[in-house]
């Protein structure tokens, strides 16, 4: 029986639920993989991080409200706990994105993804300290991701901006914080919802940062393709990311998003020139490998069993059972 055989035997014995966070968390990937490529495509063609971020973020949140409002208002409800943890997560996913734009302007795309993708370290500090410690696979699968990030951080004796990776692994910490807060909310509400008051309040910070300290624009035409594109992988990776959350859980989502990696070191092979040494291949296929082994965790805990932790304020009122339909 072949790999590929086996692959498809493993994922169609899991619980369809975790089938579907599977699915989804590699969607999510698949579509933030895209991010630093265009991202720097729109930088490399003149937009400032700033710019770039304050475009993308808020051009998301507004495409998003505006097919909610109009095709699925039933998305709009959130209980006002919820509403104050989908704002605490953008907020600080906000910055985050302003330090990772910030990194991606002095690193190359597919090196700064590498140093970002260690997250999934940070994810699980969160989660101890929310009381859901990760099981024995997750840690290994962890140190595997770890030590294939290491190899693809081989640059070969090339120059790394020392300020880029310093912010690029502020810009992991509080990505890494705000999945557990989304979480907690997602135990209640639908993906959609989270996913639209998490870019609203990322816009919230990330606009007015770019009024205060930046409001710099090309003095020639640029092309928007770029900012079009990291627009549109946002909104999709942002839902998909949410629901894989849902499904899932925040750690098992983290490692399933280090396919992101994968994908950026592609594309920024393809579009931007940037190739990988013989041990940053390694390091890739031990990242791959890292990945697979998510068909042998166990299903994560029922949403309402974390009633304790430092998140555990985050929790929802009686709601009426069909308050927001099928969505499950």
């Amino acid at each position: 029986m072949s790999i590929t055989d086996k692959i498809r035997l493993r994922l169609a014995s899991l619980p369809k639920k975790q089938t579907a966070g599977v699915l989804a968390a590699f969607s999510s990937a698949f579509f933030l993989g895209f991010a630093p490529v265009f991202g720097k495509m729109a930088i490399n063609s003149g937009l400032s991080p700033f710019t770039v971020v304050a475009l993308r973020t808020g051009f998301a949140a507004l495409i998003l409200l505006v097919v909610i409002a109009i095709f699925y208002r039933k998305y709009l409800y959130i209980f006002p706990i919820g509403l104050v943890g989908c704002f605490l997560a953008g907020a600080i996913n906000g910055f985050g994105s302003l330090l990772y734009y910030m990194a991606l302007s002095r690193l190359d795309a597919s090196v700064g993804q590498l140093l970002y993708s260690l997250y999934p370290f940070f994810v699980a500090l969160w989660l101890v300290l929310d009381h859901q410690p990760p099981s024995r696979l997750t840690f290994f699968r962890i140190g595997l991701a770890t030590v294939a990030t290491l190899l693809l951080t081989n640059t070969s004796g090339r120059f790394v901006d020392p300020i880029g990776v310093l912010l690029m692994l502020g810009a992991a910490i509080l990505y890494a914080m705000h999945l557990p807060i989304n979480q907690r909310v997602l135990y209640e509400v639908p993906a959609p919802t989270v996913a639209l008051y998490t870019l609203l309040s990322m816009s919230s910070i990330v606009i007015p940062a770019y009024l205060i300290f930046d409001r710099s624009w090309p003095a020639t035409y640029i092309s928007p393709w770029p900012i079009v594109g990291l627009t549109s992988v946002t909104i999709f990776s942002r839902i998909a990311l949410f629901l894989g959350v849902k499904k899932i859980g925040g750690m098992q989502t983290a490692l399933l998003g280090l396919a992101e990696l994968l994908i950026a070191i592609l594309f920024s092979s393809i579009l931007l020139g940037e190739n990988l040494s013989l041990l940053q291949w390694l390091g890739a296929v031990g990242l791959g490998v890292s990945l697979i082994l998510v068909m042998y965790e166990n299903s994560p805990p029922p949403p309402h069993s974390g009633k304790t932790g430092w998140l555990s304020w985050i929790r929802a009122p009686d709601l009426p059972k069909d308050i927001f339909g099928p969505y499950e």
